[in-house]
This record gives C-alpha cells, sequence and structure tokens, in this order.
C-alpha cells in the first residue's frame, strides 16, 4: 500500500503573481493521480507539522528562528529573487517537512510500503542557514536524517532527478554518514555549483543541454544504479522534480513522461532489493502542469505496489 499526503495549505501558499512555483502544481498532480486512477489505490493521510527540534536536526537554529520571525500575518516578504513567503508559507513548509518525516516513519514501521508526498513548497534547494529556489526547508535532508538518528536505518539513499541539483540537500547531508545522495540536473544552471563526487556519500551526476532519455538512462546506468546497488539501502527517498521534462519552461532537458516512469521502476527494482520495497517521494520541481501531472502518475504508478 502507498500513502499519499497533500492538503489544501499547499494552496494558499504564494510567492508572487505569475511566479512559476504555483498553487495550480498540486492541483496538476492530483487530478492525474485520479484520471489514471492511482488515488484509488493509495491510502490518504493527513499532513504533519514538523517540530522545531527536528528543523534544527539539520538546519541551523537561528535561520529556523528568522523564518518564524519574519513571517507575514499578510502580503508578501521577499527573502531572495526567487523566493518570498505569504501568511500561508510557513505552515505550508512546516507540513511538507513534516509529512516527509511522518511517511518515513510509516513506511519503516511497516503500515506502508511507500508513500507519495504532493505539497509545496518543494525544499532540495534549502541549505543550512538559508532559503533559496523557492525553497525554505529542507525535507528529504530531514526525513533521511531521522531515518537515520530517530529510527536506527543504517544506509538511506537519496534519489533526486529534479533539473535542478538539490545544492540544499547536499549542503544539510554533508558529511553525514549513512546516507549516500545521488542528484542528476542540467549543467551549467541554477544554482550553479555542486560537490565533488565522495564515495559512499555523494554522487552528482552534471547533464548538458538536451540530454534526452536515452542519454539519461546510459549515464545514470553507468553513474547511479551500480553504486546504488552496492551501497544496499535500507530505505530510498526520492526528490521528484518533474522539471527535466522536454516541456518544461525552466528546464533544458528532454525527458519525457516515459522516462520517469523508468527512474520510478528502477528505484522500486532496487527498494525491493535492499530496503523491503520502501520508498518515500517527495514532489519538488515541475512547471508545465500538463507535463507534470503526466510525469507524476507515470512515476507514481511503478510505485503503488
Amino acid at each position: 500500500m502507498q500513502l499519499y499526503y497533500s492538503d489544501p495549505i499547499a494552496l494558499h501558499h504564494e510567492n508572487a503573481p505569475g511566479h512559476p512555483e504555483q498553487p495550480a502544481r498540486i492541483a496538476a498532480v492530483e487530478h492525474a493521480l485520479e484520471r489514471a486512477q492511482l488515488l484509488d489505490r493509495m491510502q490518504r493521510r493527513p499532513v504533519v507539522d514538523a517540530t522545531r527540534k527536528a528543523l534544527e536536526a539539520v538546519h541551523d537554529p537561528a535561520y529556523v528562528q528568522s523564518l518564524f520571525d519574519v513571517a507575514p500575518s499578510e502580503g508578501h516578504v521577499q527573502l531572495d529573487a526567487d523566493t518570498s513567503m505569504n501568511a500561508f508559507t510557513l505552515s505550508a513548509a512546516l507540513a511538507a517537512a513534516g509529512s516527509a518525516m511522518d511517511a518515513v516513519d510509516q513506511v519503516v514501521a511497516g503500515q506502508a510500503s511507500s508513500a507519495f508526498i504532493n505539497m509545496r513548497p518543494p525544499g532540495h534547494h534549502a541549505e543550512r542557514d538559508r532559503a533559496m529556489g523557492f525553497c525554505y526547508f529542507g525535507s528529504a535532508a530531514l526525513a533521511a536524517v531521522f531515518a537515520r538518528e530517530q529510527l536506527g536505518l543504517e544506509r538511506v539513499a537519496v534519489v533526486d532527478f529534479d533539473v535542478h541539483h538539490g545544492n540544499g540537500t547536499e549542503d544539510l547531508l554533508k558529511g553525514r554518514e549513512g546516507i549516500l545522495f545521488l542528484s542528476s540536473f542540467q549543467s551549467p544552471f541554477y544554482p550553479g555549483y555542486y560537490g565533488e563526487n565522495v564515495e559512499g556519500q555523494r554522487i552528482n551526476l552534471p547533464l548538458a543541454t538536451g540530454c534526452d532519455g536515452k542519454e539519461y538512462r546510459a549515464r545514470t546506468q553507468q553513474a547511479w544504479w551500480p553504486q546504488l546497488r552496492d551501497f544496499a539501502p535500507e530505505l530510498i527517498i526520492v526528490s521528484a522534480g518533474f522539471d527535466a521534462h522536454e516541456h518544461d519552461p525552466l528546464g533544458g532537458l528532454r525527458l519525457t513522461s516515459d522516462d520517469f516512469a523508468r527512474i520510478g521502476a528502477q528505484v522500486m527494482e532496487q527498494a525491493a532489493l535492499s530496503a523491503q520495497g520502501r520508498v518515500v517521494s517527495l514532489l519538488e520541481g515541475g512547471y508545465h502542469l500538463e507535463a507534470l501531472g503526466e510525469s507524476a502518475a507515470a512515476y507514481v504508478e511503478q510505485c503503488v505496489v
């Protein structure tokens, strides 16, 4: 059984009118899952807010406090050129991060085999002490650290196939034992920097503009999947960004919904080998609404067991 997390609070957070990270993204995914009759095979679970203690396990406590301090009761507060807060942003970010940890808790406890979290804002650009790239809290990193430090798993993998590098996840997981981070991304592209690969800890895979599904499969087959097999994770957390789709307005890669289905199948194949099928997937990017919905449904269909 797969759990499904979503909540109206995700629809109320807005950066600014016309911003690509828009509330309609949530509805696009949910409607696509409904059309594919996938929601009938998933169990809805209420979202859960992250606690301050949990956030401070990966983020600078002063940074966490700063978000609580600047969160407006009305209007917008601009944090950087791309990222702002309205009256609902903090609540939505807490729910997205907390639901990632709750999903890990449920899956590790055997209450479900996998989970998909259809929430926003995304999280993989949020660094230890700053919000950026539409992101405030590093949900995937929070969930991975929670699995290691609170649930006692020895090996956790975080797979990130968003078109943008998961610099925040990399920053938050840097130097932490037992967590392998794999990130594929268009390069050169936002955020414009990434760390060197570290055996057993980080595999960054930069891809040239125009990379299509065939090339993507070849590159990940060489750089990712054998190493992931050797690592043998007990849980896989996926930063599921669908902005590498060929129609996405913010990216320059050429993947299709079929490619995201293949990624989902490969993740589940590894999960079956070493993780008792345990996979928790979090929505990250994806800004062409039709392509986002189709891609998310194609990916999720591989994970519903």
